[in-house]
């Protein structure tokens, strides 16, 4: 594994994403993810999994910079690729808790929305959904998820202005339900982790899964035609230009 590292104890797995600096999501990783995430589940001696990052980055999002020069079958393939790791962290049936170690931003964001529970670091971090701003439509999918947490009229509200939140905006939102000192988060994520899984498997599994029902169903609807707007959009002229200038911007900045 390339953009990912696991490590288990008992019976818990930590899985943190480990790609350049900021955790940035490209088809790579999110291969690796789901791929790791599968066999996390389907292993028995596994109770539960802990999704991490790095200091100071939990993910930035999308590689905007590999994704830019994507061609129009490869960035299609990756929108799909992405949709579909999203259907699988939903619908992951053991306790998955996010330890969100940093900036949490876009595909970040999103991916510690599918845990049962957010832990973030407490510092300067922000965390939210602002692909609207950047010219990138947001899934319907993205949306049903966002409100599972924060209710409809707050995911309206934030994803159309591409809100992004620091720590204590987040978690009086409940978009995050804990802050911690950063050098506590995985000690934290590991006490949480062992509330959920002293209690009955069955029942907790089963119970998570009557709870996510129409979630999943919203989720992991046929991404084709869900895409397909999103793709014309990718390519436009104003997204491209955009684009262009956030990743100069990015460019220009010291490692």
């Amino acid at each position: 594994m390339n953009t990912i590292k696991v490590n288990i104890k008992d019976k818990i797995a930590v899985l943190s994403m480990n790609r350049g600096k900021s955790n940035a999501i490209n088809a790579e990783m999110v291969t690796e993810l789901h791929q790791m995430v599968r066999n996390i589940e389907n292993d028995d001696s596994i109770a539960g999994l802990i999704l991490t990052g790095k200091d100071g980055f939990f993910s930035a999002g999308l590689d905007l910079i590999e994704l830019y020069n994507y061609d129009e079958e490869t960035i299609k393939k990756f929108w799909i690729d992405f949709l579909d790791l999203i259907t699988t962290l939903v619908s992951f049936k053991k306790p998955m808790i996010a330890a969100i170690s940093g900036h949490s931003p876009a595909g970040g964001c999103v991916l510690a929305l599918c845990c049962d529970y957010r832990i973030m670091a407490e510092g300067k971090f922000i965390i939210g959904l602002n692909e609207v701003p950047i010219g990138i439509i947001i899934p319907e999918s993205i949306f049903h998820l966002y409100s599972f947490w924060l209710g409809q009229a707050n995911a309206y509200r934030f994803l159309l202005e591409g809100k992004l939140m620091h720590t204590q905006q987040a978690l009086s939102t409940g978009l995050i339900d804990e802050v911690v000192n950063p050098e506590s988060i995985l000690h934290a994520a590991e006490r949480k982790m062992l509330t959920y899984i002293k209690l009955e498997r069955n029942a907790w599994q089963q119970s998570k899964k009557n709870m996510r029902a129409e979630l999943l169903k919203k989720v992991s609807a046929d991404p084709t035609e869900m895409i397909s707007p999103m793709l014309a959009q990718w390519w436009s002229a104003s997204t491209r230009s955009i684009l262009k200038t956030i990743i100069q911007n990015l460019q220009q900045k010291p490692d």
